[in-house]
C-alpha cells in the first residue's frame, strides 16, 4: 500500500507542483493549505509522514508540530523558506524528523522522506486507531469504515465516508463549505462548491427518512452544514 504524505503549504503552486511530483514517485498525497485543515484532515485520514511549512496563516508549523507529536505521533519534515538557523534547531529540538529549505531540489525531497519513513516505520498502536462515533442513531467506525443508522448498515462510497465523517467529528457545529472542501477534498478543491453540494445531497438520499426534509444533515443557509443527531425511532430504517 503507498504511503500517504500529508503536504500543508499556504503556497498553491508549490503545493500542486511537490503532490504531482510525490504521486509519480508512488505516493498517496493529501494537500492543505493551514495547519488546521492539515490537523482535521489527519483525524480523519492519518497520513504516515507530514511535510509542513512553518510559515502558514493562523497556526503556524511549530505549533502544528506539537498537535501532530503529542495527538498523533507522527513523522515530520519541515519544508520552509526560513533559513535562519534558530528555527531549524528549533524545530529539530520540539520533535520535527528532518528541515528542507526552499528553493529544493526534488530528488533530495524524495531521499528526506524515505530515509524519515525508514527510520519512523510507524506501526498503528491501538492508541492512535480513531473511536467510533455515535451521533444520536447514527454509528461511524473510521477504522472499520462502516456507518449504521438506527443499527443497519448504510454502504458509502469513500467520499461520502469522509465527508459525513468530518461532519460527525463536529456534530452539532456549522461547518462551512469551504472547510469541508478542504477536509475533505483537499486545498485544491478551494471555490468548488458545487461538489460538496452534490455529495451532501447524496448523503440525505441514504440516511435521511425524508431527504426533501433533513433531520439530520441540516443546511445552515449563508454558512455551511451540520450533523444533527436523531434518536432512535422504531420501525425507521436507513436506506441501504
Amino acid at each position: 500500500m503507498a504511503k500517504h504524505i500529508l503536504l500543508v503549504d499556504d503556497d498553491a503552486l508549490l503545493r500542486r507542483s511537490l503532490a504531482f511530483n510525490l504521486e509519480q514517485a508512488g505516493y498517496r498525497v493529501s494537500t492543505a493549505a493551514n495547519a488546521e485543515d492539515a490537523l482535521a484532515l489527519s483525524q480523519r485520514d492519518l497520513p504516515d509522514l507530514v511535510l509542513l511549512d512553518i510559515g502558514l496563516p493562523g497556526m503556524d508549523g511549530l505549533d502544528a508540530l506539537r498537535h501532530f507529536q503529542e495527538q498523533m505521533g507522527l513523522p515530520v519534515i519541515f519544508v520552509t523558506a526560513r533559513r535562519r538557523e534558530l528555527d531549524q534547531v528549533l524545530g529539530l529540538e520540539l520533535g520535527a524528523d528532518d528541515y528542507i529549505t526552499k528553493p529544493f531540489d526534488l530528488d533530495v525531497v524524495l531521499a528526506r522522506i524515505k530515509a524519515v519513513l525508514r527510520r519512523s516505520q510507524r506501526a498503528a498502536a491501538p492508541s492512535t486507531q480513531p473511536a467510533p462515533l455515535a451521533v444520536g442513531d447514527l454509528t461511524i467506525d473510521p477504522t472499520a469504515h462502516t456507518v449504521t443508522v438506527g443499527g443497519r448498515p448504510v454502504d458509502l462510497p469513500p467520499r461520502e465516508f469522509d465527508l459525513l465523517y468530518a461532519l460527525a467529528l463536529e456534530a452539532g457545529h456549522v461547518i462551512s463549505t469551504d472547510d469541508l472542501l478542504a477536509r475533505v477534498w483537499g486545498a485544491e478543491y478551494q471555490g468548488e462548491s458545487q461538489v460538496v453540494y452534490v455529495h451532501i445531497r447524496w448523503l440525505r438520499e441514504k440516511l435521511e427518512e425524508d431527504p426533501h426534509q433533513p433531520r439530520r444533515i441540516i443546511t445552515v443557509r449563508g454558512v455551511g452544514y451540520k450533523l444533527e443527531p436523531v434518536n432512535p425511532t422504531p420501525g425507521v430504517m436507513g436506506k441501504v
